[in-house]
């Protein structure tokens, strides 16, 4: 019965805002049977410019509050936590837990050809220098070209995902990437993917751009079931649960998950996320 129930449990995935929703949005399509429950630290995003140690305290807070709710396995759907506070808040808790970083890494080793890689990021995630090691504990031969977009992430929260706007800023930020003969593009950062036209457009066809939120969601599976913690298919009438939490700013969440999710967002309710 015991295990049963925790098969039962939610998922826990967060984020500095409202760009795990695109991991969010994966996990729902490859484990449409799984219980989700979102948190996004809205009234503190970005993390990408802040230090390890904030970034660490932010990312305890959370997942305390995610314990709280009692998850059976927590996501870091934010590519800067992924870099600066996964292995601490590993070591430090009892339940599967899972980052984005890893699961990209591998991807973009495996689809590249010419073994030249690049990786747009933050500027916390590209100065953590974390998806090169990553890349080079695969492959040595490999070379990572990376670069810090630290507009693109307000750019995606204020909707301007199409807006000529962000096109001139991808401009400016990946202009120099198309130097190098590079043939992947990791999109570190869980915003990112919603910039996938622009920067498709910008990088050209013969640049494969590798979304760590799909991979992300492929290695979930895996670790659930190395768990036994998958949810048991097919014995929940009622289906899946979708919880969604914030920081600040419930309306404005709700409007850009609706475009970003495929299911509507109702409702989001607000956390004091400070005292956890």
């Amino acid at each position: 019965m015991k295990q049963s129930m925790e098969q039962d449990a939610p998922i826990g995935v967060f984020d500095s805002g409202l760009g795990g929703l695109t991991v969010m949005r994966e996990i729902m399509r490859q484990l449409p049977e799984e219980h989700l429950l979102y948190f996004g630290d809205t009234a503190r995003v970005p993390y990408g410019s802040k230090s390890k140690r904030t970034v660490c305290r932010y990312s305890r807070q959370i997942v305390r509050f995610l314990q709280s709710r009692h998850v059976k396995a927590i996501v870091i759907a934010c590519n800067t936590a992924s870099a600066l506070a996964f292995d601490e808040i590993r070591d430090e808790i009892d339940i599967p837990i899972i980052g984005v970083v890893e699961p990209g890494a591998m991807m973009a080793a495996d689809t590249t050809k010419t073994n030249n890689i690049g990786v747009i990021g933050t500027e916390s995630t590209v100065k953590s220098g974390i998806y090169d090691k990553f890349l080079h504990r695969i492959n040595p031969d490999i070379t990572v070209v990376s670069k810090a977009c630290p507009l693109f992430v307000p750019l995606v929260e204020e909707g301007l995902w199409e807006d000529r706007v962000t096109e001139d800023i991808a401009g400016r930020y990946l202009h120099e990437l198309k130097e190098y003969e590079i043939d992947a593009l990791v999109l570190g950062c869980t915003h990112y993917p919603l910039l996938r036209r622009i920067i498709g457009r910008e990088m050209g066809e013969q640049v494969k751009l590798v979304n760590p939120a799909y991979e992300t969601a492929k290695s979930l599976k895996v670790l659930l079931t190395e768990h036994d913690l998958l949810h048991p298919s097919g014995i929940d009438d009622k289906g899946p649960t979708y919880d969604y939490y914030v920081s600040d700013g419930v309306e404005k969440f709700i409007s850009f998950a609706g475009d970003v999710l495929s299911c509507h967002v109702g409702k989001a309710e607000v956390v004091n996320i400070e005292s956890y």
